[in-house]
């Protein structure tokens, strides 16, 4: 057995997925007390919140040439020390500058941690032979939910920002501290070039990632409109569909695992992009808001394991470094995510949001039809 794949790796690599969601979620019950710290207006607030943006994919890009060449594992120890240190400042920042600072330092944190341990699980995966990717971003899910219930819970209990975000920034650096020895030394540093050019499959790769965070970013941002508008559910319920959505992706990876073992990376892309499109369709037709919520069932369902698969063909092509093939991946998946609500948001003004999710339903296509092509490889 290779010290990739020891069950201590792999704990180490859930650790890392973990962390970073647990951390990002953290701060979203703290925005409402940031606004009331700074006595800021909406405007100045949305400036802040993009520097969260700003910092990770600026750091993305450069975590992607650092691990090529040296290797994930120092990259992940400081990411996540980072985001457990930092945290408490955002708690604390008292001027638009030293939070929008502060912002940019966790926004760096987080890019470098999401581009190293997923460089990291690509090469666990590879020495375990086996599926493993769509487990490891179940961990991130399930650190989101972990951290936004916690700090919930925890501000509710009247409990301060300061006190809240000490707390939870000592279990981040706990795991890490659990994380730290397990990792790999050295995850296939490359030598060569700090940068190349993204080409071939890597595009292919990284513009599938790209459509499928859009997706997945618009359900956050606007599906509680969408069934609001249609008079589907009242804005009190507006938050089911995405609740449904977040429940079904989170089981859709903790199962996909054995279904990407049993069909394939191939199978998987075109079954799965095949269930969102259909539960987009399913969605944007329904006459009853049950059926709405079966739409958003299917579209956690099939989207779950498109972006784990992808992340794999990164560490399987040979058109360019894997660290350099995963920064390009997680860069434009974050772009999309980032970009793509607001261009949703623009198209809605124009033709109406039925019509700017269909044409969303219209570009997860591409993610069957590119199937073969990025899986063309090795399957």
């Amino acid at each position: 057995m290779t010290s990739a794949d020891r069950p201590a790796t792999r704990l180490a690599t859930r650790l890392a997925f973990l962390v970073a969601g647990f951390g990002i979620a953290c701060w979203a019950p703290l925005v409402p007390f940031a606004r009331q710290r700074l006595a800021v207006d909406d405007g100045i607030l949305g400036m802040l919140l993009l520097c969260i943006g700003v910092g990770s994919v600026t750091a993305m890009l450069l975590t992607g040439l650092l691990s090529a060449r040296y290797g994930s594992r120092p990259i992940i120890v400081a990411g996540g020390l980072g985001l457990a240190l930092i945290l408490p400042l955002l708690a604390i920042a008292d001027t638009p500058l030293a939070l929008g600072l502060a912002l940019l330092a966790f926004g760096a944190a987080l890019g470098s941690l999401d581009v190293a341990m997923n460089v990291h699980a690509v090469e666990v995966e590879r020495a375990a032979s086996r599926p493993l990717m769509s487990g490891f971003h179940a961990l991130f899910s399930v650190g989101g939910f972990a951290g936004a219930t916690l700090m919930t819970f925890l501000l509710s209990m009247h409990l301060g920002p300061l006190a809240a975000t000490l707390l939870c920034a000592a279990l981040m650096l706990v795991a890490m501290l659990v994380a730290w020895p397990r990792l790999l030394r050295a995850t296939r540093a490359e030598e060569g070039p700090l940068f190349v050019m993204p080409r071939g499959v890597v595009l292919m790769l990284a513009g599938l990632a790209a459509v499928t965070f859009l997706a997945e970013g618009a359900i956050l941002d606007w599906s509680a409109l969408l069934i609001t508008d249609a008079g589907l559910v009242a804005a009190a319920q507006g938050g089911l569909g995405y609740m449904l959505f977040s429940i079904a992706m989170t089981a859709g990876r903790f199962g996909g695992d054995a279904v990407t073992a049993r069909i394939g990376d191939r199978a998987t892309l075109v079954w799965g992009g095949v269930l969102a499109i259909a539960g987009f369709a399913l969605l944007l037709s329904a006459p009853l808001a049950a059926v709405a919520m079966a739409g958003f069932l299917l579209i956690g369902l099939g989207a779950s394991n498109l972006v784990p698969v992808l992340f794999r063909r990164a560490g399987t092509q040979r058109a360019m470094p894997v660290g350099l093939a995963v920064a390009a991946i997680t860069t434009t998946g974050y772009a999309g995510i980032l970009v793509g609500p607001a261009g949703v948001g623009f198209v809605a003004r124009g033709v109406g949001l039925d019509t700017a999710f269909w044409m969303l339903a219209a570009l997860l296509c591409l993610v069957p039809l590119g199937a073969r092509r990025v899986t063309a490889e090795r399957d």
